[in-house]
């Protein structure tokens, strides 16, 4: 099974590419993890509390329980992956289904930081983009999917998302096989990475 990562920045991008690639792979043929995914559960914290919760630093996530899926997709055994609410900052009842695919796609904005994640990987990459267009991303998006309010979004950049970016994600940059800059559109990255990936595929056959 082949691994590769994509790391980058909240707002960098990241899903955009994901997407692209696997718009121009055969249907079933190519699984993605989400690292959003495996947030720690939140629920036992009080819900005016949960707000503060850093979610941009490695601490928030379940390591432990994305490796071993890993492992067990490498070993040929399906995985229930965790849900997780943005809203209610909480881990889900539902699971989703996943069976083994012959390459998998793992996304997040610290999928890089982990050794152990990274010794996985056979490729790993990095979607960059410049701060001023991240952040415009972040708004749009946590205003229209996570109920939150312009100035809640940019307090929450200012205080956390800047500070962990350079922190934890931009570090990671040294890590990369692959440097994204443009995300999204920078068509000539994902044409790159979708023909690898096709090869791979191929030679399965």
């Amino acid at each position: 099974m082949i691994i590769i990562g994509v790391a980058g920045g909240t707002g960098s991008g990241k899903t955009t590419v994901v997407r692209k690639i696997m718009e121009r792979l055969p249907k079933g043929e190519v699984g993605v993890i989400s690292q959003d995914s495996y947030y720690k559960d939140s629920s036992h914290v009080p819900v005016e509390e949960r707000q503060k919760i850093n979610f941009d630093e490695p601490n928030a996530f379940d390591w432990e329980l994305l490796l071993e899926h890993l492992q067990k997709l490498k070993k040929g055994q399906a995985v229930e992956m965790p849900t997780y609410s943005y809203l209610t900052c909480t881990r889900q009842a539902e699971t989703e289904h996943m069976d083994p695919h012959d390459v998998v796609l793992v996304e997040g904005i610290l999928v890089l930081t982990d050794r152990r994640l990274r010794n996985m990987m056979d490729i790993k990459v990095f979607v960059d983009a410049d701060g001023d267009d991240r952040l415009i991303r972040v708004i749009s998006r946590d205003c229209i999917e996570r109920g939150r309010t312009p100035q809640m979004v940019i307090d929450r950049y200012e205080r956390v998302l800047k500070p962990m970016h350079l922190k934890h994600i931009e570090p990671c940059k040294r890590f990369a096989d692959l440097i994204v800059p443009q995300g999204g559109h920078n068509e000539v990255a994902i044409n790159l990475l979708t023909d690898y990936i096709h090869g791979q595929l191929n030679k399965k056959k």
